[in-house]
């Protein structure tokens, strides 16, 4: 079994990158947030590596960090949810959204991500809130949320015709104790998306 690969970095695709170690290219499907931090082509690259096995193929898949690869495991443990799946969540949402929807049972976040439907958002958080709990203490241990303030002030943003996924990262980086009111949060948020657009 291939636990790791470290080598130069030839090729770095959709949903894929080519790791050259002594001449010879290993492809690694690899997720979204994996690909954005892996270096440039011709750098040099360490990916964790999954060994997924069938009578046909070999395929194996890659993460730039060890949280990553325990995330995509757990994931596989799920029923109905394969390899290609749980990278699909991966590329759905960073490895810390994945914790962190499946801590505070978001199903809406995880259904929203493609091939994903709501029964099998159920089973990811049945199956593996405990789990998640115990091994990422330090990523779903944060304190909690105003849900309803939270809630209202995201669909505030999404009716304002920002993207979910860019709503969400934004209100991450927004206190919502220091805010009593959406109109309060949506005004502080529009100042962030400002910094970063």
């Amino acid at each position: 079994m291939i636990a790791h690969l470290k080598g130069t970095l030839t090729h770095k695709g959709v949903d894929r990158a080519v790791i050259d170690i002594g001449g010879v290219g290993y492809q690694a499907y690899v997720s979204k947030t994996g690909l954005g931090n892996l270096p440039s082509v011709g750098g040099e690259a360490f990916l964790h590596i999954y060994t997924h096995v069938r009578e046909d193929q070999i395929t194996l898949f890659g993460f730039t960090t060890p949280e990553e690869k325990q995330i995509f495991l757990r994931l596989l443990d799920v029923s109905g949810i394969g390899p290609k799946m749980a990278l699909s969540i991966l590329s759905g949402m960073a490895p810390h959204d994945v914790v962190q929807a499946v801590v505070k049972e978001d199903l809406a976040r995880l259904y929203s991500i493609p091939g994903v439907g709501k029964k099998t958002a159920e089973r990811i958080v049945v199956d593996l809130k405990d789990k998640f709990l115990k091994e990422f203490a330090g990523i779903g241990a944060q304190k909690p949320v105003n849900k309803p303030l939270y809630n209202d002030s995201l669909s505030a943003l999404v009716n304002l015709g920002y993207q979910r996924m860019t709503a969400e990262k934004i209100l991450a980086n927004v206190s919502l104790d220091d805010h009593t009111s959406v109109q309060s949060v949506i005004k502080h948020a529009l100042k962030e998306m400002g910094k970063i657009s």
